[in-house]
């Protein structure tokens, strides 16, 4: 509980983290979360001995990590864009988003079932995303983004079974030569702000690859432990963190149409909860009227 917690709460701080980074541009902060995220990662793993697991990987592996580095670096780059452009708000109704997107993908890849209240869930938040695209005058692009992202990134993850750390070490790895190349880009345009900005500056977009994978490797340790319904309750510690600072802190446009888009959403997401909470509970008793009765020993003790 302690590890999923810290990692919700590092990420519900996210949008106080990210503005202090520039003046570099969203990709360039972007590129800088690749490079050092690999670098920490992959020296967790040299240090731990796990580095064979990625050198045992086959190539069709390697072909899945680098679908997941795609789709998690889409959605790293949309946050930064999304929180440095002052659309935080977005950004938490995509993460409102993203379970329910996740069912639906579930449903078309994977061939899932859904209870009646999922199907309810799904289609009300549809109605919450036509709803904001209407009567707002735009499709809410960030937050689509964002949870359809992290939702393909998410299926991608199980074709795979590789450990968490290794899995995050090999996302940024096939993604590092391409930051690479654009921050040498940027030092041959004269555009980085890396070293110009003096070394606070530097040292935050250091720093930017310990705040991108600490919370990832938090996440996966308490995941091992935790039910996936108790997972899925506790996620949304981040989202609306991130709906209070946009409303109190960087203190966003929000007209009344966007706040019926936003309760719509938070509509389809109770009944999902509520669903989970459900099955939950019905799968804890049917294990103990399944489970063998105590002997007479056991039961005198």
């Amino acid at each position: 509980m302690f590890y999923t917690i810290a990692a919700y709460l590092m990420w519900g701080f996210f949008p106080a983290f990210f503005p202090l980074l520039r003046p570099a541009s969203p990709f360039e902060i972007l590129a800088h979360r690749i490079v050092w995220t690999a670098v920490l990662v992959t020296f967790m793993l040299v240090i731990t001995g796990g580095w064979r697991e990625l050198k045992e990987m086959s190539l069709r592996t390697w072909g899945w990590m680098l679908g997941c580095g795609i789709t998690i670096t889409i959605n790293w780059g949309t946050y930064v864009i999304a929180v440095n452009s002052n659309h935080v708000a977005d950004a938490a109704l995509g993460y409102f988003i993203n379970p329910l997107v996740s069912v639906a993908l579930g449903i078309i890849f994977l061939k899932e079932t859904l209870t009646k209240a999922q199907v309810a869930s799904v289609s009300i938040a549809f109605v919450a995303v036509l709803w904001l695209t209407f009567m707002t005058g735009q499709a809410p692009y960030y937050s689509l983004a964002l949870a359809f992202s992290f939702a393909l990134y998410g299926l991608l993850k199980k074709q795979i079974s590789v450990s968490s750390m290794g899995s995050v070490a090999a996302e940024t790895i096939v993604m590092l030569p391409f930051a690479l190349m654009y921050l040498g880009y940027l030092q041959v345009q004269g555009e980085s702000t890396f070293a110009s900005e003096g070394p606070g500056h530097m040292a935050l977009l250091v720093t930017s690859g310990l705040v991108t994978a600490l919370p990832l490797l938090c996440f996966a340790q308490g995941a091992k432990h935790l039910r996936l319904s108790t997972i899925g309750m506790l996620q949304y510690m981040t989202p609306i963190m991130q709906m209070l600072w946009a409303v109190f802190v960087t203190q966003e446009d929000m007209p009344t149409e966007r706040w019926i888009g936003f309760i719509i959403i938070w509509v389809a997401v109770i009944i999902y909860l509520a669903d989970l909470v459900r099955m939950g509970r019905a799968s804890r008793r049917r294990a103990r009227l399944h489970s063998p009765a105590p002997s007479t020993d056991e039961a005198a003790t």
